[in-house]
């Protein structure tokens, strides 16, 4: 599969709830009417810990006597019904036309009726993992007690992904005890030529029904949970792969391979299956996969997928990702990759942790010389040129074909190359509109020796290591500037690539990349997304012996590890250590621990220095959220912003939701509350988009430490005086909560004409409890 540079993929999640029916006039599907699938989402089941066959058998009779009572007959609600949920979500998937759909979702029990539409995966193409040690430095470094020997073996890591591939070592279960008596998962075709379960990975399950559904007929190679892609053996190796000694990447970067978690055990849900026409992973599966994921008894599921952001319960990831919080699993997901364009970040459920990308302290260098002196710091893996001396240099235009123009040709587009022109040359290529090793594949089909991938201003200085085809080197921005304008002054210009080394200790880093999605938050401003950054640029992690590390179809090369980046990259490595924090709380709930790895995140890079974007500005929450992640910050955070389920109502209450609709979704008696704020929600961050005068917003704090007395410091946004009362905590024992609440003014009428930034820190002297603050006036939001 060949990737563009545009198609980062995502994927989306369904769930279905259980519903009382009535009997409605029946009618018949007109003979021209087009099919498509829907997933009717109905809301939460309860059927209690004792739940059996015939339980869950009667929930799904239901669906197709519900359903009957629309198409006609109970047999043709069968023969339409590609997925019935009878577990945690209620609902079923069926086939339907418009006017079907349109008319069961007015039915007062059903939450929404949605199209099962295809997601992409959170990938740039090419690709990442994390190595220790030796040229493998990452800059995200644990203490001793998480490398410890049999730490963490009771926790349970699962991925929805393009599944796994159970050879490598990465999966070994060398040291391994026996599988916790709790899980109730199986690998579907555990045979040698299939995924054969171990002590280490635990699971192994396919979910392809929805994909068909819009797909057509599919073959034998989908009726297994065997990764033939490589991006699911990727995230699921970087969230829990097991220490790999002597890892490396085509001869570089050599270390020892770890996974965030190393010692937990893993399981795969495959959900995402062959391109056809852009469409590879569907919500319906993505909606199984959570249901069977939950009852199997994970304890983290990362999920490196999604789509444009949408309502809640019309995105089958955020609905499987609310069932799951609701039975205690933290779900992790990509925060997408369509940076650095505003307001393009997705999964923004407040039930979600949303991970941003940036970059580590360590980089694939490859330099380019030029002739006239000038040494530029590029990145690449790939071989080196035949000889180490200098080349004719030209750009894609000088040597593009009779009937291409010279915009594509600059690009290096397919066809566009005339290979007279560029034989024993290096190409310079314009980064955009492909994928970057495609370039590669281009320059190499026209007999460039070399390439050089020069970034557009939109890529600024994010530069990435690709497994290219031929000798190449990416450089930034500025740096292509150069390289063009030196081509364009000389009648001869030359150049070479340097070998590519491991190089650790860059600075500065970590910085945003460009691919990383942004806020704000199309859906619910004031919830803020992402929640946090972590590494996802140059990420080396196990891959699949199915296909090469470029995924081009010419590539013949096979790799245990190889490198990718994107969110896809960045997710797992907050699984792994939401992983850890498993193990060392089992008690704390999925809000307490996506508010840990928020509150101590950091904001300042290895030069001390704010964070900056990909065009080496100063990057705002809108681009990392709470800031870069710090496992070992996170493991004792003092306070935490805590949630239940009841929040999570009541933030569905100052949505609008009527009360007879969040009433599916409690599985206790529940009532809204009579005034109910999306701002006094108990999130880790403050974001008021609509600022009009003044506003008091609520939060509450439990302590998770030592006993203590808090004191509140804050960095006012531009423009708005803030104050908190009570300005001090105290906390006597564990588990205590207080709630204090800060009051936002406008130091002048319409003085925040764009969003502004702050921060709130609670702090004993030990802990450094953050929050960001983000404020926008009114008319400014809304314009």
């Amino acid at each position: 599969m060949i990737l563009t540079e545009q198609s980062k993929m995502w994927f989306s999640k369904l769930s279905v709830f259980f519903l009382l029916f009535i009997i409605f006039p029946t009618f018949q599907t007109p003979a021209f009417a087009v099919e498509n699938s829907y997933i009717v989402y109905l809301g939460s089941h309860a059927h209690g810990p004792q739940v059996s066959k015939a339980d869950l058998d009667r929930v799904t009779d239901y669906h197709y006597e519900f359903l009957g009572t629309f198409l006609g007959s109970q047999k043709r609600a069968k023969n339409a019904v590609i997925y019935s949920f009878n577990r945690y979500i209620n609902g079923f998937v069926a086939k339907l036309d418009e006017e079907e759909a349109a008319e069961i979702a007015k039915h007062p029990k059903v939450v929404s009726v949605f199209l099962n539409q295809a997601r992409k995966l959170h990938t740039t193409h090419s690709w990442e993992f994390m190595l220790l040690d030796k040229e493998g430095g990452t800059g995200f470094h644990h203490n001793s007690l998480w490398n410890e020997a049999r730490f963490g073996e009771d926790t349970i890591i699962g991925n929805l992904d393009t599944g796994v591939w159970p050879k490598l070592e990465s999966f070994s279960d060398r040291g391994f005890g026996p599988v916790p008596s709790r899980w109730k998962g199986i690998c579907q075709n555990d045979t040698n030529g299939g995924v054969p379960c171990n002590r280490k990975l635990i699971g192994a399950r396919y979910f392809n029904k929805g994909y068909a559904a819009n797909i057509g007929s599919i073959n034998s190679s989908m009726e297994s949970a065997l990764d033939l892609e490589g991006h699911g053996t990727h995230t699921l190796s970087t969230a829990g792969g097991n220490f790999v000694p002597g890892a490396n990447v085509l001869g570089v970067g050599n270390g020892t391979a770890k996974g965030g978690s190393p010692k937990a055990r893993v399981a795969a849900y495959k959900v995402c299956w062959e391109s056809v026409n852009g469409s590879q992973c569907f919500d319906a599966d993505i909606m199984a996969a959570f249901e069977m994921a939950i009852n199997d008894g994970v304890d983290v599921l990362s999920v490196s997928l999604g789509g444009p952001p949408r309502k809640y319960f019309n995105d089958g990831l955020s609905i499987g990702a609310f069932h799951a919080v609701k039975n205690g699993v933290v779900v992790v997901c990509s925060a997408g990759n369509e940076g650095p364009t505003a307001g393009t970040v997705s999964n923004v459920s407040p039930w979600m942790i949303t991970v941003g990308a940036s970059t580590l302290d360590r980089q694939f260098q490859t330099f380019v010389e030029l002739q006239n002196g000038l040494r530029l710091k590029g990145s690449s893996l790939s071989k080196a040129l035949p000889e180490e001396r200098f080349y004719s240099l030209i750009n894609g235009a000088q040597a593009k074909a009779a009937n291409a123009s010279a915009e594509d040709a600059t690009l290096c587009l397919d066809g566009t190359l005339d290979p007279v022109k560029a034989k024993g040359k290096i190409l310079a290529c314009l980064r955009g509109k492909t994928a970057r090793v495609d370039k590669g594949l281009q320059a190499s089909l026209a007999g460039a020796v070399g390439m050089i991938l020069c970034n557009d201003a939109a890529s600024g200085n994010e530069i990435i290591a690709d497994p290219h085809l031929l000798p190449a080197s990416h450089i930034n921005y500025k740096d292509g500037l150069a390289v063009f304008a030196y081509i364009n002054s000389t009648k001869d210009p030359l150049g070479l690539i340097t070998p590519t080394k491991a190089q650790i200790g860059i600075k500065p880093a970590p910085f945003m990349a460009a691919f990383s999605s942004q806020g704000p938050n199309l859906v619910t401003p004031e919830i803020l997304k992402p929640d946090i950054t972590a590494p996802g640029v140059d990420i080396i992690a196990g891959f699949t012996g199915a296909t090469s590390p470029s995924n081009l179809p010419f590539d013949n090369r096979r790799v245990t590890f190889n490198t990718m980046s994107g969110t896809s990259m960045s997710c797992p490595h907050v699984s792994g250590v939401v992983g850890l924090l498993k193990t060392l709380h089992p008690d704390w709930s999925p809000s307490a621990i996506r508010s840990a790895i928020m509150t101590t995140a950091r904001t300042r890079d290895n030069t001390v220095h704010p964070v900056l974007n990909g065009s080496f500005k100063k990057a705002t929450p809108f681009s990392y959220g709470a800031g870069h992640i710090r496992p070992n910050r996170a493991m004792d955070p003092g306070l935490v912003y805590d949630l239940t389920v009841n929040d999570y109502l009541d933030f569905l209450c100052a949505l609008g939701y009527k009360q007879t609709e969040v009433e599916l979704f409690s599985e206790a008696p529940y009532e809204c509350p009579k005034s109910a704020s999306l701002l006094d929600f108990n999130n880790p961050s403050i974001a008021v988009p609509k600022l009009s005068g003044s506003v008091t917003v609520t939060r509450k704090l439990k302590n998770v430490g030592s006993p203590g007395t808090y004191s509140a410091r804050v960095r006012k946004p531009a423009g708005i005086s803030i104050l908190v009362e009570p300005n001090t905590l105290k906390f006597e024992k564990v588990g205590e909560e207080k709630s204090f609440k800060l009051t936002l003014k406008s130091d002048k009428p319409g003085v925040a004409k764009g969003y502004v930034f702050g921060g709130l820190t609670w702090s004993d002297g030990k802990h450094y409890v953050r929050s960001p603050i983000l404020v926008a006036a009114a008319a400014a939001a809304a314009s």
